[in-house]
């Protein structure tokens, strides 16, 4: 078969998707394309590398070595991985299984290699529709996922992902892609890339009156992009962290430690479309979930999975979001849509990275 004809899925629960079928979905993403390197590893590789559990950075020059040195000695797996194409993936695997296939895209940069065929062959198979720009000369990118006790942290190597263009979203198939869908969703990530491509897809969003949903995604991009976090920020309607980057997000602006007083202080910044109150959306692992909306906060607690059950957490929070995108696509309320993304989050930490083999029980 060659790539424009078919993609053949393995197994049953997985359907059919042409690369070159009209798409008719309604949850469009955008984002860095990464193949997780996932291993576990002990204390001296976090200290060697001078890196911290429950942490994602960009690789410097003394992380460079990693990559080979994860697959040279620690037998690594290798899964398709990026943010936001892992909440796209989860999105759609449990719309599949609630009988709604192909409502779901992504756009991204890999490179013109194996890698880069993995992950269009990975997310095609969950059922997404990829429309990747190729990088001729730069490899695809790849994370480093270094499990400890279940706790990961992530040192992401852009490479192809970091050359993204808005050109890209220019052409004939990507316009008819994002315009045919209502929903978008954009890791922060994606701002160390391409503000231009994020504000080409908001712009949209906002005169069409369509939602568009934002992840501030980790503490340097609040810290070290504040300005690109500001311009997106005008046009999320959903946004979206954990605590950890909720803390970020409170210090850098002055705006207190009260996670529930930061939830609110964000949903009432400034917002493009006013016509939609903005919901600001925590994230605390086990703890409650904290939704802040027109001056009110809501909190929903979190079943704890035991100890024993927990694999790692890297993806955790990634399907929390595929799940909530799952509930909003499906007219659920919000407080139904978090729930969901509780479901798909403790299915996920239950598995190595974002792998989606088994079949869904979600119900929608």
């Amino acid at each position: 078969f060659s790539k424009a004809t078919q993609l053949v899925r393995k197994s049953s629960h997985h359907q059919l998707l042409s690369t070159m079928t009209k798409f008719t979905g309604s949850l469009v993403g955008m984002g860095n394309p990464l193949l997780d390197i996932s291993a576990d590893v002990g204390q001296d590789i976090l200290d060697k590398y001078d890196v911290k559990l429950d942490n994602a950075i960009l690789a410097e020059d003394k992380h460079v070595p990693i990559y080979k040195e994860l697959v040279d000695n620690y037998s690594p797996q290798y899964i398709a991985g990026g943010a936001t194409q892992n909440s796209i993936r989860v999105a759609q695997w449990i719309m599949t299984a609630n009988g709604k296939p192909g409502q779901t895209a992504y756009f991204g940069c890999v490179g013109n290699d194996s890698f880069g065929n993995q992950l269009e062959e990975c997310a095609a198979a969950d059922g997404v529709k990829v429309h990747y720009m190729k990088d001729e000369s730069t490899p695809t990118g790849t994370c480093a996922v270094l499990v400890k006790d279940g706790e990961r942290c992530l040192i992401a190597n852009l490479a192809a992902a970091n050359n993204f263009k808005p050109s890209h979203l220019e052409t004939d198939e990507s316009k008819a892609i994002y315009e045919s869908a209502s929903l978008y969703y954009i890791a922060g990530f994606f701002l160390t890339v391409s503000v231009d491509a994020l504000k080409i897809i908001a712009e949209h969003s906002v005169a069409n009156n369509k939602t568009f949903c934002l992840n501030l995604s980790a503490p340097f991009i609040i810290d070290f992009f504040a300005d690109q976090v500001a311009t997106a920020l005008e046009y999320a309607d959903f946004v979206f962290c954990n605590e950890s980057e909720a803390e970020a997000y409170g210090k850098k602006h002055e705006l207190g430690d009260d996670l529930k007083e930061i939830a609110l202080k964000i949903a009432a910044s400034p917002k493009k479309n006013e016509e939609k109150k903005r919901f600001v959306i925590f994230t605390q692992g086990s703890t409650s979930t904290i939704v802040a909306h027109d001056g009110k906060v809501e909190e929903y607690k979190v079943v704890p999975l035991p100890k024993e059950e927990l694999v790692d957490t890297n993806g955790a929070g990634d399907a929390f979001v595929g799940g909530f995108l799952a509930g909003i696509m499906a007219e659920k309320s919000v407080g139904d849509s978090v729930e969901l993304g509780h479901e798909a989050a403790r299915f996920i930490i239950q598995q190595p990275g974002t792998t989606l083999t088994k079949p869904c029980e979600i119900k929608l």
